[in-house]
């Protein structure tokens, strides 16, 4: 989920790392292989996101940040599409929590488990968002249905807008929507670069999109134009304590950029605070890596115990001979995120909550 985790398995020369790759695919490395490559990668990455002093460190930054508004809201969606959310939705019932939450849950005890830490982690947005019952509620990026299907049961005289990029989200969701009897969602599919919401809401929430973005500068004037007035948004997104970054598909080492992140960002966690012309700050939380860590150590739990059912799923996705190559893949994918939010006892990269109003 980082530049980093994208050079991850990266080796000193482009031959080596695509043996090593061709064998990673074999399904021939073991796992506590894979985690200390791992780990051996992010502490090089470190090195390299992390200034000489706090000036050069904060001048990289503004750089970063000002770069961004010369690019367009958004880039490479069709990749993200392909390589997460077209996925079949079987796949991420199988490795998901109940509710579907592809994204970092919260784990308040040693003993949470998945189910309960995906509820946490919607509860807490309900919080922080400041939602009541009979708001306009619009979930921007809504994945799976996690969030939209949540708030569209605990605010039934609500009027919950779902936005997803993804044809087999919408699907799922309005197949949940039916079985639940809720009447109060609707859900959009739309590319965000060309999304028009046509309305105004009393809130806007956004759970793990921005990391898709490029333009804040735009991206949050288009949200703020669908926002009523005095109307609050709500952002999740995963950040790096202080650098920010780029996903680059430079080569072959590229291996996470290549399957899991075309086009993504990783953004510093002071990053959107630089983008308020439209909206204002009101609070700004952290949530430590540790809890994302667990989040996809579960994650690869559950892929682990359904793996005879995937590897059919995976064979009916992408062909016989491809199904040991994403079975490894997607586990790779879930140890690579496991160990990058767990890195420094989770205070390196992690989850930021912003509040913002509008202006």
């Amino acid at each position: 989920m980082a530049s980093s985790t994208s050079s991850l398995l990266a080796l000193p020369t482009e031959f080596a790392a695509k043996l090593g790759l061709r064998t990673l695919q074999s399904n021939v490395i073991p796992d506590f292989l894979v985690r200390i490559g791992t780990r051996t990668l992010l502490g090089t990455r470190l090195k390299e996101i992390y200034k000489s002093t706090g000036e050069e460190q904060q001048d990289e930054l503004m750089r970063f940040a000002q770069s961004l508004k010369a690019l367009p809201i958004a880039v490479n969606t069709e990749d993200a599409n392909t390589q997460h959310y077209e996925v079949p939705s079987e796949f991420f019932k199988l490795v998901l929590g109940k509710h579907l939450k592809y994204s970092s849950a919260l784990f308040p005890k040693p003993t949470t488990t998945l189910d309960e830490a995906e509820e946490a982690m919607l509860e807490l947005y309900c919080e922080r968002a400041q939602l009541e019952d009979g708001q306009t509620v619009l979930d921007l990026g809504c994945g799976w249905g996690s969030l939209s299907l949540f708030v569209a049961q605990k605010y039934p005289k609500s009027q919950v807008t779902g936005v997803s990029n993804s044809d087999t989200q919408k699907a799922f969701i309005d197949g949940e929507a039916q079985k639940r009897g809720l009447t109060n969602l609707t859900i959009m599919t739309s590319d965000i670069n060309t999304f028009e919401a046509g309305r105004t809401f009393n809130r806007v929430l956004s759970i793990e999109m921005f990391e898709h973005m490029k333009n804040y500068q735009k991206l949050l004037k288009k949200i703020a134009s669908w926002m009523e007035p005095n109307a609050l948004l709500f952002i999740h997104i995963f950040t790096h304590k202080l650098a920010a970054y780029h996903f680059e598909n430079k080569d072959e080492t590229d291996w996470m950029t290549r399957n899991f992140f075309s086009g993504g960002t990783m953004p510093a966690d002071t990053l959107l605070l630089y983008f308020q012309d439209d909206v204002y700050i009101e609070n700004h939380w952290k949530v430590n890596g540790k809890n994302y860590a667990q989040t996809s150590e579960e994650w690869l739990k559950k892929m682990d115990a359904n793996i005879k059912r995937i590897r059919t799923i995976f064979a009916e996705t992408y062909g016989e001979k491809e199904a040991t190559k994403w079975i490894v893949n997607w586990r790779t994918f879930f140890i690579a995120v496991a160990e990058l939010f767990g890195y420094n006892d989770g205070e390196e990269w992690g989850v930021s909550h912003y509040l913002f109003r509008k202006r």
